[in-house]
């Protein structure tokens, strides 16, 4: 079969650390919400292609918070008690709905069945945490892995010393976790500075994601970054944005389940999306027949438009070229319900129409690396710049954070034995340092709650440092075992790794 080209398909799971920090409409339910609508049939998909002998399907990316979080046995109650909540809510509907239009009826049935499935998937898979599950999908070859830095900060605003062990932390944790260090990363945010390639290449990083933008859209090869070997993938946005744009995507069809219509007796999301501009109460019954059509009709769209592209490239450059398109996770299952099914016909039906599916280091191997590129300072957010996290609405947080780190480096001090309230403080600081909160403040998504954590885990920061400097040892160790149940367990954040010079 001519092979039309090569096709990359990264899907990057992070949520910020939940744990212990709220619910609804944030904190633990996000997390429960994506574990059980998204991580779960998502890592199921792969691990069937695994069983089926199938290698190098796509590229995950998992940041290390989210990790953290999934292995975490208070994370790993709440998800199981969710789950059998969900079922309960099933229930209740189908008892509610009895007498209903009967296509809510199905849809009570079918919330029973797919809760079913997931507390049976969790408790025979899932119960010891996601690192058992998801070493076998890297050591098959389905998938490759990418990692990142610890808590998913955005790396340009770092300090070089600060950003350098927040990689290495990142990447040691991964280790940990499946036996190996990532050879690639998703970039948080995609975010770059010229110059981070060095950093990337000394923390053994041979790869990692930018935005096509970045690339001005020439993003039919890995390029080179300036004079090192370190090789940047630019996502393909003319393909990306099928699916999901800033303006429209498939998820917006009409017969789609509608992510933001509650019923709010039961918790369930028993509409359609019928309209953008259709208030909740207008919207139609959900019918998975019409959702299950939209499905096929999608997945031929968006491999009919990846064909296209790589034919448009081979007639451009002459041979084969590469397309790489990257998503949330999340977005299979938690923001578009019909998600998992839509990325398990792609997947079967790419290959059939003679593309090569695989991964990021597949494209390598397949010779797929064109000429070296400087890149710009970039990201993936709006305007394709850092605007998003040091714009004038993030302007507090951003003179926080460079305070933070100032603070941090002025007050570490070399020490050959482990010291838990250095390493405390420095998780409270790389809590801070989180992207999400800058991002969620200038989206106006839940943005009182992102400043309440930005501005909770630097006040713990500030008292942990005020009490180390007052020479107060013994209430600085209460505190900081009392907040690290909070916190995270991140075993591989030492704080003697921290580098104080440079």
């Amino acid at each position: 079969m001519t092979r039309e080209g090569t096709f990359c398909l990264v899907v990057h799971s992070h949520l910020p650390w939940l744990a212990h920090h709220g619910s609804w409409p944030v904190g633990e339910e996000w997390l429960y919400q994506a574990w059980a609508h998204s991580y779960l049939p998502v890592v199921d998909l792969l691990r069937r292609y695994a069983e089926q002998g199938r290698e190098d399907v796509l590229t995950l990316g998992v940041t290390p918070v989210l990790a953290a979080q999934l292995d975490d046995p208070y994370c790993l109650r709440g998800v199981h008690d969710w789950i059998g909540n969900w079922q309960l809510r099933a229930h209740y509907a189908a008892t509610r709905w009895q007498r209903s239009d009967p296509r809510l009826r199905e849809l009570a049935a079918a919330e029973h069945r797919q809760s079913a499935w997931a507390l049976h998937e969790f408790e025979t898979r899932w119960r010891h945490g996601f690192s058992p599950v998801l070493r076998p999908l890297v050591d098959s070859g389905v998938i490759e892995l990418l990692g990142g830095p610890a808590t998913h900060p955005f790396q340009p605003l770092l300090d070089q010393r600060v950003r350098a062990f927040a990689l290495d932390t990142g990447l040691a944790d991964t280790a940990s976790r499946i036996g190996r260090r990532p050879a690639g990363i998703w970039a948080p945010e995609c975010g770059y500075s010229p110059g981070m390639e060095r950093d990337y290449a000394a923390a053994g990083v041979q790869r990692f994601l930018v935005d096509g933008p970045a690339l001005h859209g020439d993003t039919a090869a890995a390029r080179p970054v300036g004079d090192s070997e370190v090789l940047c993938f630019g996502r393909d946005l003319e393909v990306t944005y099928r699916v999901w744009s800033p303006k429209a995507g498939y998820p917006g069809d009409a017969v789609y389940r509608d992510f933001h219509t509650f019923d709010h007796p039961s918790g369930l999301k028993p509409s359609a999306v019928t309209g953008r501009s259709v208030p909740p109460e207008q919207k139609r019954p959900y019918e998975p027949e019409l959702a299950a059509e939209a499905v096929r009709r999608h997945a031929a769209d968006f491999v009919d438009t990846v064909v296209r592209r790589l034919r448009s490239l081979r007639e451009r450059d002459g041979k084969p070229g590469l397309v790489v398109a990257a998503y949330d996770t999340e977005l299979f299952g938690h923001w578009w319900h019909e998600g998992p099914a839509w990325l398990d016909a792609v997947l079967t039906a790419l290959p059939e129409a003679g593309v090569r599916v695989t991964t990021l280091r597949g494209a390598l191997e397949a010779g797929h690396v064109g000429e070296p590129v400087d890149l710009p300072a970039s990201s993936w957010g709006s305007g394709k710049d850092w605007r998003v996290w040091d714009g004038e609405q993030v302007a507090d947080l951003v003179r926080s954070n460079t305070e933070l780190q100032r603070t941090l480096l002025a007050t570490l001090r070399p020490s050959e034995v482990r010291d838990p309230v250095a390493d405390q403080l420095v998780r409270e600081a790389l809590l801070a340092l989180s992207s999400d909160w800058a991002f969620m403040v200038t989206k106006d998504s839940a943005a009182d709650y992102a400043r309440h954590r930005a501005s909770t885990h630097t006040a713990r920061f500030s008292h942990l440092v005020d009490l180390i400097n007052s020479g107060d040892r013994a209430k600085a160790a209460d505190i900081a075992r009392d907040l690290r149940s909070e916190d995270g367990p991140f075993g591989a954040l030492d704080a003697r790794r921290v580098p104080l010079t440079g």
